[in-house]
């Protein structure tokens, strides 16, 4: 298993997914969808709601109903049941049943996503639209761009479901305004759980127990940590075999990964920072870069670091964490059910704790999220669309048939079937799995064992195994039990620590031509200098590469988006 962002995504994924099967898997909505009873026919774009005589229904069914063409893909893992397919099956039945839209699909692609994206393309350059797509964000720019897009402003305020509207809000509107083109609201994005990816510190407390040391609160509990657990012997084996503090060959990622270290010095990787002037400025190229690589480089020098850290991927290191030769990481939430998991199976005396990110002074450290709809994509609707609000009401449908008012029970038809597939416009509230934690939290308080087993988050059911002593659903635990995970990312939630990037486009043409080079002169450079292979002034040599290489020509063209937004 190949370490990289997507398997922390595709990882953070896997905890939802039961939740929202116990959602999808059922067919029969009509005790959780609106009554026909006194809908009426919604207003086209010619007769907009404050045209209306009635009130606007967010979940009101069409009557008669309405016909929508959609252009979508399929997920090339997506299997349906028997007499159902990519055009008939649960969900487009429900959208017809509770609904009254009878879906058409002008076309679908089941198979990788860039396949689908690639004959999107030529059917956007022969204007060969459906009335609802699935885009990703240049495609979405380049639908703005030529004017082929309906304005759903005023479609989003006065159709958009409480939910829906509370969804939106939870990322202070960061995802509608990457899909605001001249103050038009061009797009609906596909929400997800950002906050998942925030990074969090990871500790061997055991080894804090056993060395007498405190919990990280600075960064010079952090270093001195490190070195603690690289010189003193903490597995006790008389051998100078463990590291303090984990780094891989990709530097970034879920697992192990250098952003919350570089978080501790109010240093960004990879990210656009607001300058004092109100510019758009690359964290990369900041002083506190400087500074945060030049501490790493201590830790290297007092091999607190594993020195062969530059051809290790993350599989390797995993191997230390699991044979017990590693104390201390930066990962993301999921890390516990993979990889010190398979560490405990070994050793149940292992004991890894999580701590909000700790600063190198008296200011908080923020960890950072990247900006990240889901697989980059929109759903958009053509200009002229008959109804451009059916898609708002698509998506409310979803979210109220998940989370406001789920099936208590499941269609045993699908079982095991990944129903929410079918779905053409979802997401998920950014405190998806943190909700999970919060009702999981309420229970174990309450020593509800059996409503942790009989809850539809499958999450729960794992967690209630392990207080009934299946050792192995430990990771679990440590991720949805009170001190887990999710009491450090909701204690950064409650005192706003997150940072997420001030640039939230699509890429620009330069990036388009020069991210490459550039990323590969970040990683090496970073690589070098925390290995001694260069001194820590070599930064100053790359700030100034970095901008020649085309990092001057994306920052114009960041801070031109800034100002056209």
């Amino acid at each position: 298993m190949k370490i990289t962002k997507s398997l922390s995504m595709g990882l953070a994924a896997v905890l939802l997914v039961v939740s929202i099967l116990s959602g999808c898997s059922s067919n029969n909505a009509s005790n959780n969808a609106p009554s026909d009873n006194g809908a009426s026919q919604q207003p086209s774009e010619s007769s907009t709601p404050s045209q209306s005589a009635q009130p606007v229904d967010p979940l009101g069914k069409y009557d008669p109903p309405i016909e929508v063409s959609v252009i979508r893909p399929y997920d090339e893992n997506t299997k349906f049941v028997e007499g159902e397919s990519a055009a008939d099956n649960l969900w487009t039945q429900k959208y017809e049943e509770e609904l009254g839209v009878k879906v058409n699909y002008s076309w679908t692609l089941q198979g990788p996503i860039d396949q689908y994206y690639q004959k999107l393309n030529v059917a956007i350059a022969s204007n060969d639209l459906a009335d609802i797509m699935v885009v990703n964000s240049g495609q979405m720019k380049q639908l703005a761009e030529a004017g082929q897009l309906a304005d759903l402003t005023d479609i989003f305020e006065n159709y958009a479901s409480d939910f829906t509207q509370k969804m939106f809000a939870d990322d202070g509107g960061l995802a509608l305004n990457s899909a605001t083109f001249g103050g038009k609201l061009l797009g609906l994005p596909r929400l997800g759980a950002d906050i998942d990816e925030v990074p969090l510190l990871w500790v061997r407390k055991d080894w804090l127990t056993k060395l007498n040391l405190p919990d990280p609160k600075t960064m010079a509990d952090v270093e001195m940590i490190a070195e603690a657990f690289a010189s003193q012997d903490p597995d006790d084996n008389g051998k100078p075999d463990t590291y303090g503090l984990a780094l891989s060959k990709d530097l970034n990622g879920g697992f192990p990964g250098f952003e919350g270290f570089l978080n501790g010095y109010h240093a960004y990787y990879n990210t656009w920072l607001k300058d004092d002037s109100g510019q758009l400025v690359n964290s990369n190229i900041q002083p506190e870069m400087k500074t945060a690589l030049a501490a790493l480089q201590k830790l290297y020098s007092l091999k607190a670091i594993d020195k062969e850290f530059g051809t290790r991927d993350g599989d390797k290191v995993a191997e230390a964490v699991i044979n017990g030769k590693l104390g201390m990481y930066y990962g993301a939430m999921w890390t516990p059910i993979w990889p010190v998991q398979d560490g405990r199976n070994l050793d149940p005396t292992m004991q890894w704790e999580p701590y909000i990110l700790p600063s190198v002074d008296d200011q908080p450290a923020f960890g950072q999220i990247p900006f990240d709809v889901p697989s980059g994509q929109y759903y958009v609707v053509r200009k002229n669309a008959k109804h451009p609000e059916a898609a708002l009401k698509m998506m409310n449908f979803f979210y109220d048939f998940n989370y406001v008012k789920p099936p208590q029970e499941k269609d045993p038809k699908y079982e095991g079937i990944e129903t929410f597939k079918y779905v053409i416009l979802a997401g998920a509230p950014i405190t998806e799995n943190l909700d999970v934690y919060r009702k999981g939290k309420s229970l174990i308080e309450a020593n509800d064992i059996e409503g942790l087993k009989n809850a539809k988050e499958g999450q729960l059911a794992v967690t209630a195994k392990y207080l009934e002593g299946d050792e192995q659903s430990w990771g679990y635990y440590k991720v949805f039990g009170p001190e887990g995970s999710y009491k450090v990312i909701e204690e950064m939630l409650e005192k706003n620590l997150f940072l997420r990037s001030e640039y939230y486009g699509p890429p620009t043409p330069t990036m388009g031509e020069k991210n490459s080079t550039l990323d590969t002169l970040v990683k090496e450079t970073f690589t070098k200098i925390i290995m001694g292979a260069a001194s820590i002034d070599e930064f100053d040599k790359f700030v100034s590469d970095w901008k020649k290489l085309g990092g001057d020509d994306i920052t114009k063209e960041v801070n031109e988006w800034a100002a056209s937004r």
